[in-house]
């Protein structure tokens, strides 16, 4: 049968779509024609109430102790890894170096992430462990402060991954950093999270 235009109800159908976009705009802020005023972004702490970002005001907050582990895993072929083993890289140890890198990056994270507070870490650590299909890496950091650290152990596991692939591109230019990834935080406010493991 055909419509009839003449029985159509253009508010309806205005309004229909009207809701239709309002609900795309509030999953997806970034979809063309988009209002921004339609998705706040004021829940964000980096965000001020007129959207515009801004460095988070931690003047009144007490110092805790806060902790935060990180990890990165650098995927690489059988024979990249044989070669680690046996320690040919043209750079040295890879391993140790992206240590070292993993530390020094976490100390100096204000200066590469805007909006983070400069933090005095008390400990900070990193290891890279040689497996079958590449290397896994964890970092820890520390500090007794008014606001956390997982922006230094997630600094730190990143610097240290891209390390491992600096220092053995020469051997293998595919190579892929995966999971990055915030393993567990304690302190401040939040209080204790932790990442679900999957079961094996």
């Amino acid at each position: 049968m055909a419509l009839n235009p003449n029985r159509i109800n253009k508010k309806r159908i205005s309004n229909r779509y009207k809701m239709k976009w309002t609900t795309i705009a509030r999953l997806n802020p970034n979809s063309i024609g988009a209002d921004a005023r339609i998705c706040p972004v004021s829940k964000l702490s980096h965000y001020d109430k007129k959207g515009q970002v801004r460095m988070v005001d931690v003047t009144e907050k007490p110092a805790t102790q806060r902790t935060a582990l990180a990890e990165a895993f650098v995927k690489m072929r059988p024979a990249t890894v044989k070669s680690l083993k046996r320690l040919k890289s043209p750079k040295g140890n890879p391993l140790e170096i992206a240590r070292i890198a993993g530390i020094t990056a976490a100390k100096r994270t204000s200066d590469m992430i805007p909006l983070c507070h400069p933090l005095s870490l008390t400990h900070i650590d990193v290891t890279a462990k040689l497996c079958q299909n590449g290397v896994e890496i964890a970092s820890q950091a520390t500090a007794t402060g008014p606001t956390g650290v997982e922006m230094e152990a997630l600094v730190a596991a990143s610097v240290a991954a891209l390390t491992i692939y600096d220092m053995c591109k020469a051997l293998e230019r595919g190579m892929q950093i995966t999971n990055l990834r915030l393993v567990k935080k304690t302190g401040g406010k939040s209080g204790v999270y932790m990442r679900e493991r999957p079961e094996k």
